[in-house]
This record gives structure tokens, C-alpha cells and sequence, in this order.
């Protein structure tokens, strides 16, 4: 099935008791390539809502057992996204209007030109899919950021991620947190034959265990207290895009198991469901966890960590890539400047000093740094006594301490100084009378 075809993966439940109409009403909608189940009556056509999933019902208003109006407050009842057309050779305006209100999605007056029903059927799959993707943005689809960086680590991580957007393969993206993990999984999304379709995210670390499953696969009604009606799952949501598993080491061992089959299988199962539904849907995991020790620990499978690493990605951390440190700075500075109406710059002290940094917590780190100093400073240009005091002292205390007297001399008058020009917020005669010296010989 092509990703991008809105019709083909249509399934249909035609109800109708009239076998000459339900068998040309089913040839007719066949040719359209969409999948029809027939039920001679209205408890036919129950057994096969209870069973199956449909995007659409087509029902005739009179038939033995249960009746279409009957029929339709079941589907309302259990598949609330399934749309119901209703048939009847025998009302008017005012049942037309009574169905509708009830929650019919149209209402055709037999005999009807077969085209006309094609139409409306396309019209309504058409908001169906429009419907979907609404419900993928409000999921949270991620915006777009670029991944920064020129160094050859990063460049290195990009090409990876260029050769495997290319193919559907299971990817595993590991690195320390702050890397930039979720930023590499949306390229691989986004550079894919699936960028058009959904890209749905769920951190596993964030969902409680009792609730994981049912935001996974979803569930039918009545499945557990609460469950008043079937819901979709996360999965459902992605098909025929991409779902991003983040902290995937944090999911309990039982879903584990759930999740190599669904992998195996390219098929789920509701909560509370007895069967299985195909899907098409790209799985990309991303974890700060090492999974080979959590596997030797017993915390995670070892037959679904082989099956998420046919492709590793290893994101670097900052450190490794300190060269794209100045890159960094310049895209942040420029994006909070906005906010705050001033262009900042940093000077050329800060830089070292921030280049000298390790940064444990990576890009965010450094882009909750950048941010801070751009609320508090109140000067564009950044001197190294805007930095966090942290900073300052860790980088000072790298390498091994001078023996030089001159050296360390100098080492505490910097220091000294720093601490009176953040204290005085960079006012150099206020700076100056702290220290006990005249504003000259601070310059």
C-alpha cells in the first residue's frame, strides 16, 4: 500500500436485506478498491462491527432484527469516527433531517445514480484524512528544527541519517541526554518517502505503566473502567508514517514483548480486542539508557534490543564536537535576541571560556545558558562575568594548577575581578571600588 494513497486502505460495511441491491452495491464499491463486508441484516452487521474496524457503514434504514437507525447508534456507540450513510426507498425531508441529527453522516433516497454514492463516500473519506492528520498535530507534531553543526562528528551523524531516511528499516537512536536525539529521528522522518504522512511521538518515560498500552494500541469499549468508548492508539494514528518511541528503555518488560511482535507481525491489538489489525508504520526508538547493560541487568529484552538495532545512530555529545560550540551560540543568540528586541553577541573571553566548558547536559545545556544570559544581561555584548558562576570556576579548575607565582597571581586577580564586575552587574567604577582600586588600573 503506497503511504500517500487516501482511498485504497478504505474498509466498508454494507448492511442492506435486498441481496440484488447488497450484492450491486458491493461490486460497484469493490471496483473502487475498497475492501466491503456484507451483512444480510442488521444483526449481521453488528457481529461485524464488534469484529472489525471500518471507516465507513452504508445501511438501509428498514431491515429484519435491527433496523439502520438502530445499527447507527451502535456505531456511534462503539467507532464514533466511523461515518454512516443511511438508504431508504421509502421518507422524506423529515427523517433525512431525524437521521442526521442522530448522527448519520448522509442520507440517500433509493433508487440513487451509483456515482453519486462514490462521491460521497470520497467527500467523506477525504474528511476523514484531514481529520487524522488534525488529530496527529495536536498529538504534538514536532516543529522542524535543523541540526546544527559543521564538526566532523556532526557531519558524520548527518550522513548516516541521510542513507537510512532512505529505507523503512527499524532505527535505534542512542546518545546522553541533551544531544539532539528527537532532532535526528524527525530527519530521518521528514527525509523519507513518509515526510507527508504522520509523525507521531510518545516518550515512554512520561505515561504511566497502567496507561502505556492503551496510548500504544489503543483499546475497545468497555476494556477497562473508563474505556466508554474504542480509541485509537498511537500506532493506529501513525499508520502510514512514523511513530518515534523515545526513552524506549523505560518501557516495562511486558509491553516489551507486545512491541517485537508488533515489529514481527507489522500488526496490533487493541486492549480488550481479539484481533489483529495491519498497520504500516516506521518505528524509530531513541533512549539516553545503554540497552546492552540494561539487557545484562534483565530490564530489557534481549530479543527486542537485536531487533531495534538493525540500524544504531550514535548522537555525540557536545563535547566531542566542541568546534560547533561558536555555530551554536550564534543560532541562539540570534533567536532570543528576537525576544528580547537586542543583538547580543558574545565576546571573544566568553566564547573561550564556554568553549572550554564540558557541558554534561549537551545542546540544551548550552541553550538554557544562552537563554538565561540574554534575560539577565543588560548589555548586548556578553562579557565572561555574564556567564554562570559554575562555568567559570569548572573552567578554571581544569588542568593542572600553575607553579609560577606570576601565573597564579594573575589566575586570582581575574577571578577577584570577575566576581566584582558580576556583583556591580559590569559597572567598572562600581567594580573598581570594591576591589580598592582606582577605574584606571582595573582597565
Amino acid at each position: 500500500m503506497k503511504p500517500n494513497d487516501t482511498f485504497s486502505a478504505a474498509r466498508i460495511l454494507l448492511a442492506e436485506d435486498d441481496e440484488i441491491m447488497r450484492i450491486t452495491l458491493c461490486d460497484r464499491l469493490s471496483k473502487q478498491g475498497w475492501s466491503v463486508d456484507e451483512a444480510e441484516d442488521g444483526k449481521k452487521a453488528l457481529q461485524f462491527l464488534q469484529k472489525n474496524t471500518y471507516q465507513m457503514v452504508i445501511s438501509d434504514i428498514r431491515m429484519p432484527g435491527l433496523d439502520g437507525q438502530q445499527l447507527l447508534e451502535k456505531v456511534k456507540e462503539l467507532s464514533p469516527e466511523t461515518n454512516v450513510i443511511l438508504m431508504t426507498a421509502y421518507g422524506g425531508t423529515d427523517d433525512a433531517v431525524s437521521c442526521l441529527k442522530k448522527g448519520a453522516s448522509d442520507y440517500l433516497l433509493k433508487p440513487f445514480d451509483m456515482d453519486d454514492l462514490t462521491i460521497r463516500i470520497k467527500r467523506l473519506l477525504e474528511i476523514q484524512a484531514i481529520k487524522r492528520k488534525c488529530a496527529t498535530l495536536e498529538e504534538g507534531q514536532c516543529k522542524r528544527s535543523p541540526i546544527i553543526g559543521s564538526s566532523g562528528a556532526i557531519m558524520a551523524t548527518l550522513q548516516l541519517v541521510s542513507q537510512v531516511a532512505l529505507s523503512d528499516a527499524t532505527v535505534l537512536v542512542h546518545g546522553e541526554s541533551g544531544t539532539g536525539k528527537e532532532l535526528v529521528a524527525a530527519a530521518i522522518h521528514y527525509g523519507s518517502k513518509r515526510a507527508t504522512q504522520p509523525y507521531i511521538r510518545i516518550n515512554c518515560a512520561a505515561i504511566p505503566e497502567g496507561l502505556m498500552e492503551s496510548e500504544l494500541f489503543g483499546h475497545e469499549k468497555g476494556a477497562f473502567t473508563g474505556a466508554n468508548c474504542r480509541k485509537s492508539g498511537k500506532f493506529e494514528l501513525a499508520d502510514q508514517g512514523t511513530i518515534l518511541l523515545d526513552e524506549i528503555g523505560d518501557m516495562p518488560l511486558d509491553l516489551q514483548a507486545k512491541l517485537l511482535r508488533v515489529l514481527q507481525e507489522n500488526e496490533i491489538e487493541r486492549v480488550g480486542g481479539t484481533r489483529s489489525i495491519p498497520l504500516d508504520v516506521r518505528v524509530i526508538c531513541a533512549t539516553a539508557k545503554k540497552l546492552k547493560d540494561e539487557v545484562q541487568k534483565g530490564a530489557f529484552r534481549q530479543d527486542l534490543f537485536y531487533r531495534l538495532q538493525v540500524i544504531p545512530i550514535e548522537v555525540p555529545p557536545l563535547r566531542q564536537r566542541k568546534e560547533d560550540i561558536r555555530e551554536l551560540c550564534d543560532v541562539f543568540l540570534h533567536e532570543f535576541s528576537r525576544d528580547r528586541g537586542m543583538a547580543f553577541v558574545l565576546s571573544d573571553e566568553a566564547l573561550d571560556t564556554l568553549e572550554s566548558y564540558d557541558f554534561p547536559g549537551n545542546v540544551r545545556e548550552l541553550k538554557n545558558i544562552i537563554e538565561r544570559i540574554c534575560v539577565l544581561a543588560t548589555s548586548p555584548l556578553i562579557q565572561v562575568w555574564n556567564l554562570p558562576p559554575d562555568i567559570i570556576g569548572r573552567t578554571q579548575q581544569t588542568g593542572e594548577e600553575s607553579m609560577i607565582l606570576s601565573q597564579a597571581v594573575a589566575k586570582a586577580e581575574k577571578t577577584c575581578i570577575i566576581r566584582a564586575l558580576r556583583q556591580t552587574d559590569g559597572t567598572k567604577s562600581e567594580a573598581a571600588k570594591l576591589l580598592g582600586i582606582s577605574r584606571k588600573n582595573l582597565w
